[in-house]
């Protein structure tokens, strides 16, 4: 997990879709409050990456087929699921988040090259569209996965200083006298 980056340039190797299910399979393990499963993933390769392009472009009011769909072999859309419960929408997108987290990280593990994207198209009625969405259900992003680059393996992040992100919970002041 140290050594984990993101990359946004991959090769056009991908795992294919017997290794995707291992990998889904380890990230659904994910902590899940009333086991709801919140999520799923939609595997997008070929020319099914075409399609998503062009409803980028359409979320852009573009025509065409936006390049941006084409940069990995393998684009793994996360889509949160909602389900009536006691749990909170928030929680329940948590736990989808968390599952593209874990998967990103099984991936990475596994020697794939790895990048998550975000951004407002994940929210576009054309993107929804061409991703069978129901109207329970939200995109989160999308993991580009693909070989990693042989320069990549070079490439380290600058460590994180725990100590800027661990604090102890305030207590009490002790009143005087």
């Amino acid at each position: 997990m140290r050594d984990r980056r993101s990359l946004s340039k991959v090769t056009e190797d991908a795992p294919d879709a017997n290794e995707l299910r291992e990998f889904v399979a380890a990230a659904g393990r994910v902590a899940d409050h009333s086991s709801l499963a919140p999520w799923r993933i939609i595997e997008i390769r070929g020319t099914a990456r075409e399609r998503l392009g062009r409803a980028l472009n359409k979320a852009d009011g573009r025509k065409g087929v936006s390049s941006k769909a084409l940069r990995a072999p393998l684009v793994l859309a996360v889509v949160i699921s909602y389900r009536k419960s006691k749990v909170p929408r928030w929680e329940q997108e948590a736990v989808a988040s968390g599952v593209a987290h874990m998967l990103s990280l099984a991936l990475d593990d596994a020697g794939w090259g790895v990048f998550w994207r975000t951004g407002d198209r994940t929210r576009s009625k054309a993107v929804a569209k061409a991703h069978g969405l129901t109207k329970n259900e939200e995109l989160l992003g999308w993991l580009y996965v693909g070989g990693k680059p042989n320069r990549s393996r070079a490439l380290r992040r600058k460590r994180i200083d725990p100590d800027r992100f661990i604090s102890s919970m305030p207590g009490r002041k002790k009143s005087k006298g």
